[in-house]
């Protein structure tokens, strides 16, 4: 994974779309279509991208048209992002190849390493290269938190419970996504795996100090951002030892550890600013302003577009240039042509090999996508 390089966009600039710099608001839609209100909210100056969820995949033809859609209101395009991890977390299902939880590429590695390796990167390659066929322009993926046994919100969305095996996994599979046209988000930062409370519902807090911190969970971190990490999403968790603030909104997590110390030169997204992992910084508007403040470059907000519509009234928050141009190395890269060329083509069919019965049993699970958070994915 190296770092990003500035590819052309594999949608025309939109002859037709407002020239309009990308603002720092994530929003999502209520179905398969937008209506003429979406399409006025997504040209809104503040709103810069797209979260897609289970309620707006019908079938890839359809994703397609939606996708193109989307890019083609503005220059450069809206971002369109999702949640498409594997195993129980996996947005579009019907006419997309299921993938297997990561947890049973890590279950891999303990006997296997080196195929471990070989399955994360195709994973990431078929993930990739199915998702840029239809024009999304990347998933929340991977997860890079350790699972300790502990949490029900991560489990086997982790890797494995080694550092080192998961840092090496995910790299591997960020390998496939960038080989597919697609930038890798690593979260949820700085590791969520420790706490057994889900911030979707409530607020965790993790006792642990910065020095357990930097010898376990922040260690994939740290080796990703070295390898030139595109994005990277941070938790809905409190470590009162280094900060009172939970990490998404906390200027000592992302600006000083993160950005400072580690060297991140990517994007940070929030994780959603409607969970209740978010509800100690305020309203939604306060809850936008403390996660920009504190170092995010994009924040979302899903399910609640009144809370959007509350937001985008008050937020004026142009974004500084060196967002904007992080933001930009999101854009997918042009990979396939066509879903039909992808179909076609040895690579896909030889990483189809790879992945076959890994995890199937996991990854044929129907996921259920809940309406009042971004899911149990991050």
């Amino acid at each position: 994974m190296t770092h990003a390089v500035e590819h052309p966009s594999p949608h025309p600039p939109a002859s037709l779309g407002q020239r309009l710099p990308l603002g720092p608001v994530m929003v999502d839609l209520a179905g398969l279509e937008l209506d003429a209100q979406e399409r006025e909210r997504l040209l809104h100056p503040m709103v810069g991208g797209v979260i897609l969820f289970k309620r707006n995949y019908d079938n890839p033809t359809q994703l397609a048209a939606l996708c193109s859609e989307i890019h083609a209101l503005r220059s450069p395009h809206l971002l369109i992002g999702v949640d498409q991890e594997g195993g129980r977390v996996q947005r579009f299902r019907e006419g997309f190849t299921p993938i297997p939880a990561m947890g049973a590429i890590g279950e891999i590695w303990d006997s296997q390493p080196q195929r471990a390796r070989r399955v994360a990167r195709d994973t990431g390659y078929i993930l990739g290269a199915e998702l840029r066929a239809v024009g999304v322009d990347f998933s929340f993926a991977p997860v890079l938190d350790l699972d300790y046994g502990t949490s029900g919100v991560i489990g086997n969305r982790a890797f494995h419970r080694n550092a080192q095996a998961v840092s090496e996994l995910a790299h591997a599979l960020a390998l496939g996504l960038q080989e597919a046209g697609m930038n890798a988000v690593g979260k949820h930062f700085p590791g969520h795996g420790h706490v057994a409370a889900d911030s979707h519902l409530t607020v965790p807090v993790d006792e642990r100090g910065l020095r357990d911190l930097e010898f376990a969970d922040l260690l994939p971190f740290r080796q990703l951002i070295d390898l030139g990490l595109a994005g990277i999403m941070p938790a809905h968790v409190i470590y009162p030892r280094v900060d009172e603030r939970p990490a998404g909104f906390s200027r000592r997590w992302l600006s000083d550890i993160l950005r400072g110390q580690l060297g991140f030169e990517g994007v940070v997204f929030s994780d959603d600013l409607t969970m209740e992992g978010a509800s100690v910084a305020g309203g939604i508007h306060e809850r936008a302003q403390a996660a920009l403040q504190a170092g995010c470059d994009m924040v979302l907000v899903c399910n609640r577009p009144d809370l959007v519509d509350q937001l985008l009234a008050r937020l004026h928050h142009p974004l500084p240039a060196m967002s904007l141009i992080r933001l930009a190395r999101m854009h997918g890269r042009p990979h396939p042509p066509s879903r039909t060329d992808l179909h076609e083509s040895k690579r896909y069919v030889a990483a189809l090999r790879q992945l076959d019965g890994v995890g199937q049993a996991d990854a044929s699970l129907a996921f259920h996508d809940p309406t009042n958070t971004c899911g149990k994915s991050g």
